[in-house]
């Protein structure tokens, strides 16, 4: 059966402010020493699975440009774009009626964009055993992470007995404080949950319709008009009237048929800046610096400098990005609140910033 895959890159990525931009997000930065946006890398290291031409970007019309510029070998019309945010739900369901006009049934794997892998040969053979249970029936797979210390930040998937290369999913439960994140570390029976599937158009679709009617008839109604002078108009009306789910809610934790696959594969989801010092070699003072930065008795601290000179001195435990017009110092301990600096700034009118 052929394997093709959806690549979600329509975030905004607010919580890599002030890098990440509007017009500029996370998945189209490159947060690596090697150059490679994150979303080339998601292409690169899906090649030894999926041919380029069967590679589909779902993203935002704004971003159509980016894609384009950035993924010069995914065909033009393999790059979807929603007229409207509406979760991962409505997203999968389009793409999936649309590569449904190619083939009568295809697996599908749907992955974030803005995640980035360690060990990629065991990322291959990982999705490789997942596509191989989505084959054997009218299965759902998702890809579990094996844990390696209590997060609070993740959802996690609690797993039953094992069926080949894959195990029973029992249950999906949400970020969990401490105590119980560390409980579950301890029984061995959870993954944290990484929001990458794999499936059968047919078997994602089967259950859209029976969960998701709204959501599945808008899906057909945008397949058939796709390729025809009325897409642009279908695609606007009907995505549009899709109600905002995400495939977890809407899906995953109704339908039957639920496996997942362990990996440790040197996951990272880049949710925010705390990243850059993971997936980046520090110094003896676990230390990040980039850039044009001048330094002394710093410990635990990312510096990401622009052209301006970025000086530090006796700060610990920080992060400094320092951009053409904006500057983020933040501790470490709060970077999951950037996002209420977007949200100030859109309060004060100040949109160019964002």
């Amino acid at each position: 059966m052929k394997t093709t895959a959806v690549i979600m890159a329509g975030g905004r990525g607010e919580r890599f402010w002030p890098k990440s931009r509007v017009s500029h997000p996370k998945q189209f930065l490159s947060l690596t020493a090697d150059g490679e946006t994150m979303i080339q890398k998601t292409v690169k290291r899906l090649l030894p699975l999926v041919a380029e031409e069967d590679i589909y970007i779902s993203t935002n019309e704004i971003y159509r440009h980016l894609a384009e510029e950035q993924l010069p070998n995914i065909p033009k019309e393999n790059i979807l774009c929603e007229p409207a945010p509406r979760n991962t739900a409505p997203c999968i369901a389009f793409a999936a009626a649309v590569i449904n006009r190619k083939y009568d049934d295809a697996i599908m794997l749907v992955l974030p964009s803005d995640h980035l892998i360690g060990i990629e040969d065991i990322y291959v053979s990982t999705l490789k055993k997942a596509i191989a249970t989505a084959e054997s029936g009218n299965n759902l797979v998702t890809i579990g992470i094996t844990p390696t210390y209590p997060e609070t930040g993740y959802g996690y998937i609690n797993f039953g007995s094992e069926c080949k290369d894959a195990y029973n999913v029992e249950r999906f439960v949400e970020k969990p404080d401490l105590a119980t994140a560390e409980s579950y570390l301890a029984s061995g029976k959870y993954l944290w949950n990484s929001g990458m599937f794999i499936w059968k158009i047919s078997s994602i679709m089967d259950n859209i319709r029976k969960f998701m009617p709204a959501v599945y008839y808008g899906a057909i109604r945008i397949g058939e008009a796709y390729g025809s002078p009325d897409y642009s108009e279908v695609l606007e009306k009907e995505f549009k009237a899709m109600p905002s789910e995400s495939v977890d809610f809407g899906i995953m934790e109704k339908a039957e048929n639920i496996f997942t696959v362990p990996g440790s594969f040197g996951w990272d989801d880049v949710g925010s800046w705390l990243a850059v010092e993971r997936i980046n070699e520090v110094d003896e003072n676990n230390n990040y610096i980039e850039g044009n930065v001048s330094f002394s008795d710093i410990k635990n601290t990312t510096v990401c400098g622009g052209k301006r000179l970025v000086a530090a001195v006796g700060v610990e435990n920080v992060i400094i990005v320092d951009t053409d017009d904006a500057v983020l110092v933040c501790s470490k301990n709060s970077t999951q609140d950037v996002k209420k600096i977007i949200a100030q700034l859109n309060e004060q009118g100040k949109t160019d910033l964002i």
